[in-house]
């Protein structure tokens, strides 16, 4: 019984404990410093060695300007516990009294106690930075260091560094604990991220550029043609990144998935040129099939955006020969979809499109690898406007991969195709529940075809906009362009009034990016901006001009203006983070805060 209520006090005791706790620190919080005094008070005669405890009791006499009462606490403390950091405690509550030449005293005995024990530097470093008294902090940090070389601290001397806007410091410790420290290096691009820019003459990637090829020429390492091949790619350079990535591939050649990486990552950044020379250069070094199959296809999707009718032959001719040399099985099935896309979309001849993929349907696929073929078929049977076709396709991969994200796909193509066949409500009923898709893209993608559909179906009875609407819409999808364009003129001249109209301008602005018209283009975005501002199109249309401005149009500071109206205006646009990055180096930041 007596071991049972010894317990029963100990956890009474604790929970007591712990509410005060909570309640001094409310008190300090709360700016009632005199509460929160007595609170620690009590708390630290339960608990005198608790760090916590006494650095909030001379805290709350600081805040009270009871500078005295702290630094007789202090000194009592002192002669008691041999905790250095209690120099640097005492010296800053000289420093508050104004006299500058105790607290530097204290700051001089807390630095000189690293003599005695270097370990001291972890809680002197600490109070000193709790104080913001940084130079004093890095001292610290640097004696440690010269009594006991196994000390890295590098990277907390960095972060100081950043902190003082020393920035060139900052980077040069960085890298200097990089160095020792390699499995670090992705923490570190992202701590140093914060502050370069796309822009290759911004002051702080000059510095850091220099630094690291100074470091390559002292002591050569891949870990320095790694970040400036990160830096590059930062700075869209990807041709100088392409360097760098051959130097590493060259002294580690397991490394070849990083120039695979490089290679997508100029696809997507439409930089064709580099990652033409990207791909042929892995067409030629790799050894594995799967790169050098993936390289050729990606190789041959940038010269089908390239060329036109006259070079479709000469296209085909190429995949024939992909086919010749690495066959046609499941290992190269990517290769057969993306040439049967080719037949359907470009070279018009969807009928031997069709009839390539129900031969690949005859190979040894797995569930998954039967579904993409089926996939693109009903795109194409969709282009050849043969609907019911398509849709038994799209319904064929939703049963027999349910809750997957192609067969989220599949029923998004479902809503898609009831959409241009006119069936809007069908369309509409996929589109509720999909508008919970676990893929963010196909949610997206369905809730604006949603809202479309649902903004304009009940204004007209007969919805003859809405029918020509996606008429445009279909045509676009097949590739016929300019007759998608004429036909959303027809929507922009006979439903003037109608509520589709913003959606018909944005539709062929596109339309006319697509045809490198980029002045019309410029018109109807701008139109949708000035008649149609309250409209839910208008941060799609704002990024979007934005981006003609910049790319095509060589006018940046009205680019600028455009990513900066959806930075200050459109907190809750998808588009919000990309624009806030691109108006930001666009204005020069140096960080990126």
């Amino acid at each position: 019984m007596r071991y049972i209520l010894i317990i029963l006090f100990l956890i009474g005791a604790n929970a007591f404990s712990q509410d005060a706790d909570i309640f001094a620190k409310d008190y300090f919080e709360n700016g009632e410093y005199e509460k929160a005094l007595i609170e620690y008070q009590k708390l630290f005669e339960q608990s005198p060695n608790n760090i916590n405890y006494i650095t909030q009791i001379v805290s709350s006499y600081q805040q009270l300007e009871q500078y005295d009462e702290a630094e007789k606490f202090l000194l009592k403390l002192i002669e008691k516990v041999n905790y250095a950091a209690f120099f640097v405690e005492l010296g800053y509550n000289f420093q508050l009294k104004n006299d500058l030449t105790m607290a530097n005293n204290y700051y001089s005995k807390a630095l000189s106690s690293l003599d005695i024990n270097v370990n001291n530097v972890f809680n002197v470093s600490r109070s000193f930075q709790t104080h913001s008294l940084l130079n004093e902090a890095l001292a610290t940090y640097e004696k440690a260091m010269i009594l006991k070389p196994d000390f890295n601290f590098k990277l907390q001397m960095a972060q100081i560094y950043g902190e003082q806007g020393d920035v060139e410091k900052m980077f040069v410790s960085y890298i200097d604990f990089v160095q020792n420290n390699p499995v670090a290096l992705n923490n570190i691009k992202r701590a140093i991220n914060d502050f370069i820019s796309e822009d290759a003459t911004n002051e702080n990637n000059i510095f850091l550029k220099k630094i690291l090829l100074k470091k390559m020429q002292q002591e050569p390492n891949i870990l320095w043609n790694n970040m400036l091949s990160w830096l590059f790619i930062q700075q869209r350079d990807f041709d100088k990144a392409f360097i760098q990535e051959k130097a590493i591939f060259n002294r580690q050649p397991e490394s070849l998935d990083r120039i695979v990486e490089l290679a997508n990552i100029a696809i997507n950044e439409n930089e064709d040129a580099v990652a033409k020379e990207i791909l042929s250069y892995l067409i030629s070094t790799a050894q594995d099939l799967e790169t050098l199959i993936s390289a050729n296809d990606s190789l041959l999707q940038i010269e089908i955006k390239e060329s036109s009718n006259k070079d479709y032959d000469k296209i085909n001719a190429k995949f024939l020969a992909l086919f010749n040399q690495y066959g046609t099985f499941s290992q190269t099935l990517d290769l057969q979809i993306a040439y049967a896309h080719f037949l359907g979309f470009y070279y018009n001849k969807t009928l031997q499109a069709t009839a390539f993929l129900e031969n690949t349907l005859e190979l040894p696929l797995n569930d998954l690898q039967k579904a993409k073929v089926k996939l693109e078929l009903g795109d194409i049977y969709v282009l050849r406007e043969e609907f019911n076709t398509a849709l038994v396709y799209y319904t064929q991969i939703q049963r027999s991969l349910k809750n997957s994200t192609i067969s989220q796909e599949a029923r998004f193509k479902v809503a898609k195709t009831s959409y241009y066949k006119g069936d809007f409500t069908w369309a509409e009923s996929q589109l509720k529940i999909l508008k919970a898709s676990t893929s963010q893209l196909i949610a997206n993608d369905a809730l604006d075809l949603k809202l479309l559909i649902s903004d304009n179906k009940y204004e007209d009875s007969l919805q003859v906009a809405l029918k020509l609407y996606a008429k445009a819409d279909l045509m676009a999808f097949q590739n016929k362009n300019e007759e998608a364009i004429m036909l959303l003129d027809t929507i922009l001249q006979e439903h003037k009034t109608e509520s589709i109209v913003p959606q018909a301008l944005f539709k062929q602005a596109q339309l006319f990016e697509k045809g490198k018209e980029y002045q019309r283009a410029e018109s109807n975005y701008s139109n949708i901006l000035i008649n149609y501002k309250e409209g839910i199109l208008v941060d799609d249309a704002t990024f979007a001009l934005a981006n003609v401005y910049m790319n095509y149009l060589s006018d940046p500071e009205k680019a600028k203006a455009l990513y900066e109206d959806i930075v200050f205006n459109h907190a809750d646009s998808i588009y919000f983070i990309e624009a806030r990055k691109r108006y930001r180096a666009l204005r020069g930041d140096a960080i990126n805060l």
